[in-house]
């Protein structure tokens, strides 16, 4: 039999990393630990456990992903931790107990309105993604099964997932009153399935590494920065309970005007303009006196 081999993969959260197995790790499940009490069915996770700086454990597929603690940088770390898993894996040692790994918790799915009439948030009570993706067609689904399977409902129009939600935005053919139910059955019943929702290589599809994050960042001006860090501390989080997603795009100093993508339920919202201009515009004003006149919102 041939030794696992583990890769080292960044993802666009610093704090997470994944080592990445070259062949499959669990049948088709997904596992999240939060602590070495919760990982009571993963010796392997158990272990990971023990190393001081280790938040959170994930094991899905053909990874494992490891959130850390700010006592460390993964670059000091990541190499030993590869090995670890690795020897391990490759001398027996239990991923995930077989005789525990089919005792499921029932997934939950609620249906939840937005400010956007044409868009439905369906919250789960686990998480789904690492990070956001948006799907406007069929076409762009290639790596995203689930959002794949949705498009085939006649009145799905777009698709934004993130953290522990899917956001739905309808044609207008079609009313909430008469389609929720049948979404959230599909959405629960395809989780509790353990279906595949991004396949793992959709990381490098989309070119959302730490690394080019991180370089993105560093090459924009200095206000940019600041507005770019004022929209992750105060706008996402806000704009993520609707349902949505809001992304820097340009800063022009000439005529201090900020471009923004909006995503998700923020796409096409009759509120956005309001929202824009009376929140995210003034509070940019505010906070960055005289750097800013005017907020334009481009739909993602």
């Amino acid at each position: 039999m041939e030794s696992i081999k583990i890769s080292i993969k960044n993802t666009s959260n610093p704090t997470i990393i994944k080592f990445e197995a070259d062949e499959f790790l669990t049948q088709h499940e997904s596992f999240e630990f939060n602590t070495i009490d919760e990982a009571s069915i993963s010796p392997l996770a158990q272990q990971l456990f023990y190393l001081p700086f280790v938040k959170k454990v994930y094991i899905s597929g053909n990874f494992i992903a490891v959130e850390r603690y700010n006592i460390v940088e993964w670059e000091d770390v990541q190499g030993e931790v590869a090995q670890q898993i690795e020897s391990y894996i490759n001398n027996g040692g239990v991923i995930i107990d077989p005789s525990t790994s089919k005792k499921k918790v029932p997934v939950t799915i609620y249906a939840e309105s937005t400010p956007n009439p044409s868009v439905m948030k369906f919250v789960a009570n686990k998480k789904l993604v690492i990070h956001s993706h948006e799907f406007k067609s069929i076409d762009e689904t290639k790596n995203a099964p689930l959002a794949s399977e949705l498009f085939h409902f006649p009145f799905v129009k777009s698709i934004f997932i993130d953290e522990n939600f899917v956001s739905i935005t309808k044609y207008d053919i079609a009313e909430w009153n008469d389609i929720t139910m049948e979404l959230r059955e599909f959405i629960r019943s395809y989780i509790e399935n353990d279906k595949t929702i991004i396949l793992n290589d959709i990381d490098n599809s989309i070119e959302k590494t730490t690394k080019k994050l991180d370089q993105a960042f560093e090459a924009q001006d200095d206000i940019s920065k600041e507005i770019i860090s004022i929209l992750e501390e105060y706008v996402k989080p806000a704009v993520a309970s609707d349902g949505g997603n809001i992304e820097f795009q340009s800063y022009d100093p000439d005529n201090k005007t900020v471009k923004v993508i909006l995503q998700g339920a923020c796409s096409g919202c009759p509120s956005s303009t309001f929202t824009l201009k009376n929140g995210i515009e003034n509070m940019l004003r505010e906070m960055l006196n005289g750097k800013v006149n005017t907020v334009e919102a481009i739909n993602g």
